[in-house]
């Protein structure tokens, strides 16, 4: 194999890595539905940091990241959402918020 399809497979390697343990938190929040000790900014920082992401690799044909990067926004948005309906389950069982 060539340096060039070796450092195609270590680039998806280290994506598929990246996003499986992203993808697994989410999960594991959704899952439980609870949220505790995860901050909304985590998310939202990460939305912003994977849209910025997407543009600089898609200017760059760096076909890697962009992909990686755009699953990396999926699961920000995802996690938000999970976060946002978990504060909403917790306040409720809390008596916070009527139903």
């Amino acid at each position: 194999m060539t340096d060039s399809v070796w450092t195609e497979l270590i680039g998806w390697a280290a994506a598929v890595i990246l996003l499986a343990t992203i993808a697994r938190q989410v999960y594991t929040q959704w899952r439980d539905r609870n949220s505790t000790g995860v901050s909304r900014w985590l998310f939202i920082g990460q939305i912003a940091a994977s849209v910025g992401f997407v543009a600089y690799s898609a200017l760059l044909r760096n076909w890697v990241f962009v992909v990686t990067n755009a699953f990396m926004l999926v699961t920000a948005v995802t996690g938000q959402w999970i976060y946002a309906r978990n504060r909403r389950l917790q306040n409720r069982q809390r008596g916070n918020v009527p139903r």
